[in-house]
């Protein structure tokens, strides 16, 4: 059961992760967020690396690894989490979490289309519970919805882009994670690919020194990003890849799509969300139709 208490503990992690990284990056915003997260999450794991393993950084790995790795850390952690963090700023974690539920859709709906994966009715009908139960919590007061946040649709797509970065990557890191390599290993490798691309980038818009004194000035924003840091890239993402190292795909992509559910009290008490009934029970149904697509 390790891969599955390990999926368990995913959830959790991000449900706090994710409720730090928002208060953090709204107040020093998404991009500068996405930067220094990155940094601090690789300062967590060179030094548990080097606890666990006896050396800071995984440098006997194979090319082939630092290939599939790399590639799952620049499309989960720089492409996607540019779509999700700033669907925190926008929307909030409850629903950028429940857009995430749909990762495991888009991956199994991406291995039928690319690479002949067949699917029978009842998942077909499990994926068609899921995106209704997501419709439902998305679609409930629409309109007031939107009269309060002039960016909940733009939220709630940049959180379908998010989980689209999140199952593409997951996909890749599959690939790399073959036999008993360690997944704080696997960790880094995908942390210093995503942490170099998305620098070099910063460094050739000039925007790196701006991201400094923007970090300078909010060190109530700093914080909540160190905190943040801690719980969802270091500690979520160790447990996910150990997750899916241990236990199939399915099952762990199951497991750790609860966050939405272990966000609805954090939302209501944290960031005061007034939600009904139906978004509960959307919710419900949502996960429950990521249970049943990978459990029959």
């Amino acid at each position: 059961m390790i891969g599955e208490l390990a999926a368990l503990a995913t959830s959790l992690a991000f449900s706090f992760g994710s409720t730090f990284l928002t208060l953090g990056g709204r107040r020093v915003g998404s991009m500068v967020l996405n930067r220094t997260r990155l940094l601090i999450a690789i300062g967590f794991l060179s030094i548990t690396h080097w606890i666990v393993l006896g050396f800071p950084f995984p440098v006997h790995a194979e090319p082939n690894r630092w290939l599939w790795l790399g590639l799952s850390g620049v499309v989960g952690l720089v492409l996607g989490d540019i779509f999700l963090f700033q669907a925190f700023v926008w929307i909030g974690p409850r629903l950028s979490m429940l857009m995430m539920s749909l990762a495991p859709i888009i991956a199994a709906l991406l291995a039928w289309v690319f690479l002949g994966e067949q699917m029978r009715m009842v998942q077909v009908l499990a994926m068609l519970m899921t995106v209704g139960g997501v419709a439902w919590v998305v679609l409930e007061r629409n309109g007031s919805n939107k009269a309060a946040n002039p960016d909940y649709t733009r939220g709630i797509l940049y959180g379908l882009g998010g989980a689209l970065g999140q199952a593409g990557g997951l996909v890749l890191a599959k690939n790399g994670l073959g036999g008993d390599f360690s997944p704080i290993s696997a960790n880094i490798i995908r942390m210093t690919t995503a942490a170099l691309v998305l620098w070099t980038i910063t460094f050739i818009q000039r925007q790196a020194k701006s991201t400094v004194q923007t970090i300078y000035k909010n060190r109530r924003g700093f914080m909540f990003i160190v905190l943040g840091s801690f719980a969802g890239p270091f500690l979520g993402v160790s447990f996910s890849l150990l997750a899916i190292q241990h236990a199939e795909v399915g099952v762990a992509s199951t497991l750790m799509a609860l966050p939405p559910i272990f966000l609805l009290p954090i939302s209501y008490f944290v960031f005061k969300e007034r939600f009904g009934w139906g978004a509960i029970v959307g919710t419900l149904v949502a996960i429950a139709g990521v249970a049943l697509l990978f459990w029959v």
